[in-house]
């Protein structure tokens, strides 16, 4: 073997065991989180609903924090521009994909809306601006009634039009 072959050789074991020595430190960056910072953000809500917050809302009641707080990107009714449609128009034809056309459960919209919205302050929104919100979009796609009344027991049992037009995808089969 050539002294070269040998010095390439010893430097690669050096530079192997020095990137083993600095990853068995780690790179000291963070911290492991805490279950309260954990909490923070393991809000998802299931089409089940079995994790949804005490609270409640009405559609009249959602038309107000819509106009205040989303107004300005969705539009006068959910109407779009410069954002998406939220609620469905009579006469689309074609019918353009909104929450009540196209979203399967009721529940994916308060967490979509919990999680997400407003765009420059999302999870600012309290419980009960959350189920009114829910409420005024369900009432604006024809869902549900002007009175009624949203809470962690009704939504779960909101049935959505486009429930059924999913389908179930199994890896494998």
């Amino acid at each position: 073997m050539s002294t070269r072959n040998a010095l390439l050789i010893v430097a690669s074991v050096l530079t192997v065991a020095s990137a083993v020595a600095v990853a068995a430190e780690g790179p000291n960056l963070g911290r492991v989180a805490t279950p309260e910072e954990i909490a923070l953000w393991d809000i998802s809500i299931g089409p089940e609903g079995a994790s949804l917050p005490a609270g409640s809302g009405t559609p009249k009641q959602g038309e107000a924090v819509y106009t205040a707080k989303c107004l300005a990107c969705h539009g006068e009714n959910g109407a779009g521009k410069p954002n998406d449609q939220l609620g469905t128009l009579p006469g689309d034809k074609p019918p353009v994909k909104t929450v009540g056309s196209f979203w399967p459960y009721a529940t994916t919209i308060f967490d979509y809306v919990r999680r997400a919205m407003p765009y420059n302050e999302s999870k600012t929104l309290t419980n009960d601006e959350l189920y009114a919100v829910t409420a005024y979009l369900l009432q604006l796609n024809g869902i549900i009634g002007e009175k009624d009344m949203i809470d962690a027991k009704t939504l779960p049992k909101v049935r959505m039009p486009n429930r059924d037009g999913f389908v179930t995808f199994t890896r494998g089969k």
